[in-house]
């Protein structure tokens, strides 16, 4: 509604108020956010910063932004080539020592532990969408709890940030040294080190919660609609208030 009033009033303010819009907007539209440095330079009143630090966080840890970010790096080592089996196994190795630091679990054991049709939203903490769809349910990180996740963004954020800068070396490195420098970083910030292969396989878990969600789906499908719902809690009510005229009309009787 401003930006409409805005945009239609022909005055020195409102011109202003155009360019500005303008200028956000295509920022907002081009890189899906927009930012006031100056205000959280000069650190005003609230969390704001640590707060957009978290969101942050959150973003840079999640699977395609990570995966993105990790790929950049881990493609300049001189074995790298994303069509081998061995370059596969690595980033499975790499996002598995991760959860483990984090929580103590593999990717895929997460997964199998906490996949739950009984569970409300099938044990999920979170997912895209207002509903819990199957992509949702083969992400290790949607299982989390808020100190999970919290540490794993932690994690990976100083990481990524730890990867760059060994990167601007230049040092010719292979992709074992990529998995020696990650031990490194986690041995020097006190987390656990996961050095045994994974007792659940990806494709186990993906097994399991695939076959948790279509218990999941079938539920949701049986469950009856807001408006069902709505109608049976107002047919109960009913029932109750007429329950209630009844055992006072006995009760005068009497």
């Amino acid at each position: 509604m401003i930006i409409s009033v805005g945009y239609r009033i022909k005055s020195h303010v409102a011109t202003r108020f155009r360019q500005w819009a303008t200028r956000h907007l295509r920022e907002y539209i081009i890189k899906g956010f927009v930012m006031d440095d100056e205000r959280l330079k000069q650190m005003g009143p609230g969390n704001y910063f640590e707060e957009l630090l978290a969101r942050i966080r959150d973003i840079r840890s999640s699977e395609k932004v990570f995966w993105r970010k990790a790929l950049d790096i881990y493609a300049t080592s001189i074995d790298y080539d994303p069509n081998t089996e061995s370059s596969r196994r690595f980033f499975a190795v790499v996002q598995n020592k991760m959860h483990w630091a984090a929580h103590g679990h593999t990717a895929a054991e997460i997964i199998t532990q906490r996949a739950d049709a009984e569970q409300p939203n099938m044990g999920l903490t979170s997912w895209s969408g207002e509903k819990v769809r199957k992509a949702d349910v083969s992400v290790a990180k949607n299982y989390l709890t808020q100190a999970e996740l919290d540490t794993l963004n932690r994690i990976v954020t100083i990481y990524l940030e730890f990867a760059e800068l060994q990167a601007l070396n230049r040092k010719p490195m292979y992709m074992h040294d990529w998995i020696a420098k990650l031990d490194d970083f986690l041995k020097i910030s006190d987390r656990d080190i996961l050095s045994h292969a994974a007792k659940v396989s990806q494709r186990d878990a993906l097994a399991k919660s695939h076959s948790e969600y279509e218990k999941h789906r079938q539920q949701r499908l049986n469950a009856p609609s807001p408006v069902e719902q709505h109608f049976l809690e107002a047919v109960n009510k009913t029932k109750q208030i007429e329950k209630s005229k009844k055992q006072k009309q006995k009760g005068d009787e009497e």
